[in-house]
């Protein structure tokens, strides 16, 4: 099917871009085929597809003409398996991404390994409708992999997660970053019990950023943070987040690296709730990690990154001791580095204290980044050294 696009759109499209927004095309059109997009004179540009997801309603594949099939699949698997050599060599982290959507210039899927496990993410139904073809190329491309999972994150009558081929993972599936174990469950929810993408920092805190130091992890999840500070040496570790579940999921990940829970705190409250509660105790910290989600709602208050980010840096300033570091953290896209840097960073003066950036860290090179595509490399970690 050819789709025609505006004159604003084709030029966009030449220079690479390659995401589809609703404006750019003359007509509307669903469906869930694979299609040709043209310019308003019917010269060809591009083939892709139109899928509804959480940014734009299609991607572009391909500028070649060249049919989208098997065979399409197993050249675009071959080449992203290749990228990722270095992951594959390193015995001491066996879970990364191989597919990252337009990164690997197949925007609307992603596709992380875990041991010998795949965990497959379907952005979009027509890309999903396509299963069957993508999974039987990533099988001759990836043979090695003994059994696969499935999320489907966008709206849909099907099963958030389920499994899809050949072995069932064990529960849980101990996998190791930077040496470091973590407990991981590939069939519970949409959440395996681990962001990837924070593979670095979290590097770094293991290998001794945290030694000597008392940390806070606030939003902690199931305190992956805490873990690789604890093993890379800091005095004690403290983890707050409001789910429920981060209890037991954060013992867990320190039991399977035989860390004594006596050194670890763990707090199921909301983060502003401690904040205050750690202000009337008095207590203080050398290091805090500030890495909460885009959007989170409890009975009090509703919080977005892109506008209430800087009252956590206010927060934590009163709670830092001398000289301490807040890592400052958001995979929030709609954020900018520059305006998420201004953020922080006008907190601080407003706090009256002195600051410096001391480090950045983006996505790690396994979650691929296409360069025509800059909003894609969404995470962005600033770490200051704050002096009071």
């Amino acid at each position: 099917m050819n789709i025609k696009v505006t004159q604003q759109a084709a030029k966009k499209i030449k220079k690479g871009y390659p995401l589809i927004q609703e404006e750019d095309l003359v007509q509307k059109i669903e469906t869930n085929e694979w299609v040709t997009f043209t310019d308003s004179k019917g010269t060809y540009l591009a083939q892709g597809y139109l899928g509804r997801q959480n940014k734009g309603i299609g991607w572009l594949l391909t500028r070649e003409n060249c049919p989208i099939n098997h065979d399409f699949f197993v050249q675009r698997f071959a080449t992203a398996k290749a990228k990722r050599q270095a992951y594959y060599a390193d015995a001491q982290t066996t879970a990364f991404r191989v597919i990252n959507g337009e990164g690997d210039e197949l925007g609307g899927l992603i596709i992380d390994l875990y041991n010998e496990y795949a965990v497959f993410s379907w952005y979009n139904e027509t890309f999903y409708h396509q299963k069957a073809t993508i999974v039987e190329a990533f099988q001759e491309v990836f043979p090695e992999i003994k059994g696969a999972y499935e999320k489907i994150r966008f709206e849909s009558t099907l099963p958030e997660s389920q499994f899809v081929y050949g072995e069932q993972a064990p529960e849980p599936l101990v996998i190791k970053e930077n040496g470091i174990q973590y407990a991981t469950y590939l069939n519970e929810g949409l959440m395996t019990g681990i962001f990837l993408d924070q593979r670095e920092v979290r590097g770094l805190l293991a290998e001794g950023f945290a030694s000597g130091k008392t940390v806070l992890n606030m939003f902690s999840y199931t305190g992956a943070f805490s873990v690789a500070a604890a093993m890379g040496g800091a005095i004690q570790t403290t983890s707050v987040d409001l789910a429920k579940r981060s209890l037991p999921k954060t013992k867990e990940q320190f039991a399977v690296n035989g860390l004594a829970e006596d050194q670890q705190k763990i707090h199921v409250m909301d983060t502003f709730e401690y904040f205050k509660y750690a202000k009337k105790k008095e207590l203080s910290f050398d290091l805090i990690v500030l890495d909460p989600p885009s959007f989170a709602r409890n009975k009090k208050k509703v919080f977005r990154v892109a506008k209430n980010y800087g009252e956590l840096i206010e927060d934590s300033v009163d709670i830092l001791t001398k000289d301490g570091v807040i890592i400052a953290s958001t995979n929030a896209a709609n954020v900018s580095p520059q305006r998420f840097q201004q953020m922080i960073e006008d907190a601080f003066v407003k706090k009256g204290v002195d600051f410096e950036k001391i480090a950045t860290y983006h996505l790690p090179s396994d979650f691929a980044v296409y360069p025509h595509f800059p909003e894609g490399d969404y995470l962005k970690v600033y770490f200051y050294q704050v002096k009071k």
